[in-house]
């Protein structure tokens, strides 16, 4: 649950193929990934209608949990970029329900903004 709770390294920018390919299984009718990142074997991916984490478990990574939070659930959110000697950009999300916000950390080459405007844009659509 290390992805879930607050992540221990620095997520980085997947391409959209790349992750399309590794969730199609997952991803509903006409569903679009829009962004996606990736921490070593696990991955963060928002689509038009979620935020999908992915945290594969195991020494193999056969074992995978997939947790689908929609966007109305999000209740509130905030992004902290890079500093200078601050070198990692984080994402904070209260989620309907739990007291404690879910943690997420980047690499320093993530575009938090573009992050930050797709959230903003489906929260608002709610």
């Amino acid at each position: 649950m290390g992805l879930f709770n607050a992540l221990l390294g620095n997520a980085g920018e997947m391409s959209i193929a790349d992750a399309t390919e590794e969730l199609s299984t997952i991803l509903g009718p006409n569903e679009q990934i829009e962004l996606a990142y990736k921490l070593v074997r696990d991955m963060i991916v928002l689509t038009d209608y979620r935020l999908i984490l992915i945290d594969k478990q195991g020494l193999t990574g056969k074992k995978v949990e997939y947790r689908s939070i929609p966007y109305k659930a999000i209740t509130m959110y905030a992004v902290e970029t890079k500093g200078h000697f601050d070198l990692d950009a984080e994402l904070k999300l209260w989620i309907s329900g739990q007291h404690e916000p879910m943690t997420l950390e980047f690499n320093g080459k993530t575009n938090v903004y573009a992050m930050q405007g797709l959230l903003a844009a489906k929260i608002a659509g709610k």
